[in-house]
């Protein structure tokens, strides 16, 4: 196989597990395990962050009218501002910044420490248990908050806390944890989807920056081919696949995310303790 279709492969696993709540870094251990790029160990880490550019782009198309803080008016043709949408990025930035300072300080220690299959397996089975467990919970309970502008500062800080065990622990899913937090706290699934979708904007940009700061510019023809491969497909799978989780989870839970989880991370102990 062909490194562009590898290119293909691992962006179609990016779209689809980055945006459901079953942990883009376990499928990424499994695939990897049995296809494998002819690239550097250093590319391959830049390649593994950087196509999450192509899945965050259809976040920002999809959800354009709700994160886009500037508006025109049709009579006079001038510019306001949408205050609302200003509160939302101000309480999207308060979330991140525990994930942020993290991130910059100990990214490269947390992989050293965290990605192997191991921990990976453990953080999918642990997730798929919470999910479980609080859906059961909030089976006969409305839920507290059912729009964005009902998220507070303090709710967006501890769905912030969330994130952060995702930024620690490889295989939590950044998606799942904020999810199964957001949850937690009485927001509806509905919301707690576009508010993690929301969050991964900036978490992904910066992860991506920083990740290309420390490889450098220096690429070649064939690693820009492939970047551009990987984030295309991303982001093409990744239009299809949030259209259907926010059409799921209007009329389902989490639950089967949850079995899923727990049954992938099974599959990961399994093969690699028999390696």
């Amino acid at each position: 196989m062909s490194d562009i279709l590898k290119a293909i492969l691992f962006g179609i696993v990016e779209g689809i597990t980055e945006w459901l709540p079953i942990s883009s870094t376990g499928h990424m251990i499994l695939v990897e395990e049995f296809v494998k790029m002819h690239v550097s160990e250093e590319f391959w880490s830049l390649f593994l962050v950087v196509i999450q550019l192509g899945a965050i782009m259809a976040v920002v198309i999809l959800f354009w009218n709700k994160i886009w803080p500037f508006g025109r008016k049709k009579k006079n043709c001038r510019f306001y501002v949408k205050t609302d949408i200003i509160m939302l990025w101000l309480k999207i930035l308060a979330a991140c910044i525990p994930a942020a300072i993290v991130g910059v300080l100990f990214d490269d220690k947390l992989d050293e420490l965290f990605y192997h299959p191991w921990c990976v397996a453990i953080a999918l089975i642990v997730f798929g248990i919470a999910f479980i467990i609080i859906e059961n919970r909030n089976k006969n309970i409305a839920p507290k908050i059912t729009a964005l502008k009902e998220i507070t500062f303090q709710t967006a800080a501890l769905i912030g806390i969330f994130q952060l065990i995702a930024a620690v622990f490889p295989g939590t899913s950044r998606s799942g944890a904020t999810i199964v937090g957001a949850l937690l706290i009485g927001v509806s699934r509905t919301v707690a989807a576009e508010f993690t979708f929301f969050l991964a904007i900036p978490v992904m940009f910066g992860a991506s920056l920083l990740k290309v700061l420390k490889f450098g510019l220096a690429f070649t023809g064939t690693e820009l081919v492939l970047l551009a491969v990987g984030m295309v497909v991303a982001f093409l799978v990744s239009m299809l696949v949030i259209r259907f989780l926010m059409g799921y989870i209007r009329k389902h839970d989490f639950k089967a995310f949850g079995y899923y989880r727990i049954a992938l991370g099974a599959v990961v102990l399994l093969y690699f303790a028999l390696k």
